[in-house]
């Protein structure tokens, strides 16, 4: 009998190909898709229909929030699990406000990833203690709204990874004015004034991940000659932390 149908959305093959294998060799699973970024996850679980998709938060085009958005949306029948390694105060408060009823670390052990997809099959939530911890002190926080509407967080990480006007038009199927105004609109709304300061909104507020971003394509204004290149992208990001 065919078990349980799985889709895989990591922008690493060797983590999809891993979560892969424990699910195919446990059995009871299969594994009918994959996808390396969140706008091909959407597209294809549209198509695909699987009882569930194993997704991680930092996927390039359209994070693992955005893509979960959608599908829950479009496919009311497939539950969502996030096993990433994402897990800012906004992702776990977003997390809730979705209704994602699982979400494994990926420091969390295999079987954690295994009972999760089962628990969340048979209807349940499940989340490892480790994140629960998490979730309860984002509970206690006074859990101040976002900012930004889900189309806007759009925006921001596109014009993060790198992406130009016209491609983020083309992409959205959006006019370039409509683009323009977007960005006008959030420089307004976070009181930011440069491209290199919307990344690093978009990095602290975990619509991107590091490792997702083009650093050479963002215009560094304001930043003077060194820009982002050549630095420690990873100190950089500690400093806007503080």
């Amino acid at each position: 009998m065919m078990g349980a149908r799985v889709f895989v959305a990591d922008s690493h093959e060797i983590v999809r190909i891993g979560v892969k294998s424990l699910l195919t060799q446990s059995g009871g699973y299969q594994v009918c898709g994959e996808a390396a970024n969140g706008r091909a996850t959407v597209e294809q679980t549209r198509q695909l229909n699987p009882d569930v998709v194993v997704l991680d938060v930092a996927l390039p085009s359209l994070n693992g929030m955005e893509a979960a958005r959608k599908i829950l949306a479009r496919c009311p029948l497939t539950s969502v699990l996030f096993f990433t390694d994402t897990q800012s105060e906004k992702i776990m408060r977003e997390t809730l406000q979705l209704g994602i009823r699982g979400f494994v670390s990926k420091s969390d052990r295999m079987c954690d990833l295994l009972s999760a997809v089962d628990t969340v099959l048979h209807g349940g939530a499940f989340f490892t203690s480790r994140v629960t911890q998490m979730f309860l002190h984002v509970a206690k926080q006074n859990g101040r709204r976002g900012v930004l509407n889900p189309r806007e967080r759009e925006v921001v990480q596109l014009i993060a990874e790198g992406h130009c006007t016209k491609n983020i038009a083309h992409m959205l199927s959006l006019s370039i004015k409509t683009i323009e105004t977007h960005r006008c609109n959030l420089m307004r709304k976070l009181d930011i004034h440069s491209t290199v300061q919307l990344m690093l909104y978009a990095i602290k507020s975990g619509i991107v991940d590091i490792h997702t971003i083009a650093l050479p394509s963002i215009d560094p204004e304001g930043f003077g000659q060194a820009g982002l290149v050549g630095g420690d992208s990873k100190q950089l990001v500690g400093s806007t932390a503080a």
